[in-house]
């Protein structure tokens, strides 16, 4: 017998797969950029613009004799020296430290409770707990203003009803509680849906091997759980840096039923706010904006070489 054999393609080797030609390959590079590239044009519009306009800006101080003068750093000297702009950075961190362990706290015990199984109607209290977040930061602070209220507070009420002192929640001393009880009432859902989200994807042959071993709940909680919640507790840590250091919304309303207690530089954002849209003083709010940005940076760069050096054995 005698066999015949069919010609290929020209250039090609037998019936194998054709590949793409050039053609094909920058037609596929060059639809990554295109994809790209409406983020990167709002990204450099709307961020890096208005930054570099404002470093700019920080680099000049309105004069009433010669106008506008540039002053290099002069700015940000005078910025470091500032009492109010330091007592500011000072006060924010201290709400850092006393109400970020409790809201993530909470956050945890939530998702822990939820990730159990052992709750009923587990999905109505998630969203009960996730719903405040959902409420506009300025609603909150307006309905929690009323709250605290000396007068007609339903607290203050219910104090007079039962013979008792009224809590001044808007004192001096009681104030920048106040402001994270409003806080944490706020964000609690919002950190504990993502520590959830975390326990969700823990592989479940780890709870069965935990459960063969004899593991409880609470062992398989603290041995299994915790670990693997680790990157999401410093995702939410770091989340927490930038929101408290950049506290305004909840100070700012409650500085019109509280005037005496929280002043016009009372956080470090409030403080930059007031100093461009009060005081009309551009240049300088715009160097006590980068020192802000600043310290957050500094603070979350601090966060995570702290989370870092603990897991390197």
């Amino acid at each position: 017998m005698t066999a015949t054999t069919a010609a290929s393609p020209k250039g090609g080797r037998g019936d194998g797969p054709t590949r793409p030609g050039r053609g094909g390959k920058s037609r596929h590079r060059a639809a990554g950029p295109l994809f790209v590239a409406p983020f990167m044009v709002l990204f450099l519009l709307l961020f890096l613009a208005p930054l570099g306009y404002a470093a700019y800006l920080s680099l000049f101080q309105e004069r009433l004799i010669g106008g506008t003068v540039f002053v290099g750093l002069d700015n940000y000297v005078q910025a470091l020296g500032d009492p109010r702009f330091l007592d500011g950075i000072g006060r924010v961190a201290l709400f850092f430290l006393i109400q970020v362990p409790l809201m993530l706290l909470l956050a945890l015990l939530f998702a822990l409770a939820l990730d159990s199984g052992l709750l009923r109607l587990a999905r109505l209290i998630r969203l009960g707990i996730f719903v405040p977040y959902a409420v506009p930061s300025v609603v909150a602070a307006l309905m929690w203003g009323y709250l605290y209220g000396p007068d007609f507070g339903p607290f203050a009420q219910l104090s007079r009803a039962l013979g008792l002192p009224v809590p001044d929640f808007l004192s001096d001393g009681w104030m920048l509680g106040s402001l994270a009880n409003i806080v944490t009432w706020e964000f609690v859902g919002y950190n504990m849906i993502i520590l959830y989200a975390a326990l969700r994807t823990i592989p479940t042959e780890l709870y069965e091997a935990a459960a063969m071993d004899g593991a409880g709940a609470w062992r398989t909680a603290w041995s299994i759980k915790l670990p693997a919640l680790r990157p999401a507790l410093l995702l939410t840590l770091l989340f927490s840096v930038i929101g408290s250091f950049q506290l305004f919304n909840e100070p700012n309303l409650l500085m019109k039923i509280a005037p005496d207690v929280i002043s016009s530089s009372y956080t470090a954002n409030l403080y930059a706010y007031t100093l461009a849209f009060t005081g009309q003083q551009v240049n300088y709010a715009a160097t006590v904006s980068f020192l802000l940005g600043l310290v957050i940076v500094i603070a979350s760069y601090a966060v995570l070489l702290t989370a870092n050096r603990r897991r390197t054995p």
